[in-house]
């Protein structure tokens, strides 16, 4: 199992500037981490030298970038804002090349009053497709998340009810597009994760470990604290020869102590997993 981090408690630092990316990546290989993961809105801009500088700060501290996770919102109802969000999402594909993440986390958009879930789910997958295209062309794999609402948007996320998602994950069977299967979200719109993941589980690429203390609300705490199952959800991933990574999201605001307990946790509860695994089987 390969283990990094989204340091989803470390993004007001870092875009102030008081934490640089570099920094990040010292305290991630310190607390056992493989690699990191990077969202869109740490990342300043795609001018030459800084995105150099940058790759070249990771690779010194053997600490590459494995997904960077954006934001586009292809439900808008406006064609002209949905024609811009193709290309923001051109633009962070060629950002994540650069930068030599294998994966782009993406997300369908928001729930906007004016469109319609039929109408919200064609317009996604036509988008996916194209840009699904694009990011084939620069070695990217495009990852679609059971997301919940980022701190980008004004609205939740339109991939809600569940069925939505489901729906949008099996139209894109015939592209390279996989699954970022999130730990927590489905629990925060109230659902069980289990059947979902089971749902979609030949397709999951990655997984993002994440907790929430409530069900049916998006409360963050430290990862292992809240009521995540996920036992019962690496047991599933490991009954389907799952080999991917495990990203976790850290998003406990407990700084670095929050992210040394996520990876002590996640290492565990992995290696647990596999124990179970093998007494259910020999109960056979």
């Amino acid at each position: 199992m390969k283990l990094s981090c989204l340091p989803v408690s470390f993004f007001n630092d870092i875009q102030s500037g008081v934490m640089s990316i570099h920094d990040w990546a010292v305290m991630a290989r310190a607390t056992g981490l493989d690699a990191i993961d990077l969202s869109i809105v740490l990342i300043r801009n795609h001018t030459p030298v800084y995105l150099r500088r940058l790759r070249d700060d990771l690779e010194r501290e053997n600490m590459p970038v494995v997904m960077i996770a954006t934001y586009p919102d292809f439900t808008h109802p406006d064609p002209q804002q949905r024609k811009r969000e193709v290309e923001y999402t051109r633009h962070d594909i060629a950002i994540a090349s650069e930068l030599g993440a294998k994966y782009l986390r993406v997300t369908a958009g928001q729930v906007h009053p004016e469109t319609s879930q039929s109408q919200g789910i064609a317009w996604v997958v036509e988008d996916f497709k194209r840009i699904d295209e694009v990011a084939s062309e620069f070695s990217v794999q495009l990852l679609f998340e059971n997301h919940s609402k980022p701190g980008a948007w004004c609205n939740a996320d339109f991939s809600h009810p569940t069925t939505v998602f489901q729906e949008i994950a099996e139209a894109l069977q015939d592209t390279n597009i996989g699954v970022n299967f999130d730990t927590a979200n489905t629990l925060v719109y109230g659902d069980d994760p289990i059947p979902v993941l089971r749902r979609v589980v030949k397709r999951v690429v990655t997984v993002h470990a994440a907790d929430t203390a409530v069900r049916g609300q998006l409360k963050p705490v430290m990862i292992g604290t809240g009521i995540v199952p996920f036992n019962d959800i690496f047991l599933v991933l490991r009954e389907n020869a799952f080999d991917g990574w495990i990203c976790i999201e850290e998003a406990s605001n407990l700084g670095k102590v929050g992210v040394i307990g996520a990876v002590k946790f996640v290492k565990s509860a992995w290696e647990q997993s596999a124990m179970s695994s093998t007494q259910g089987k020999s109960r056979i």
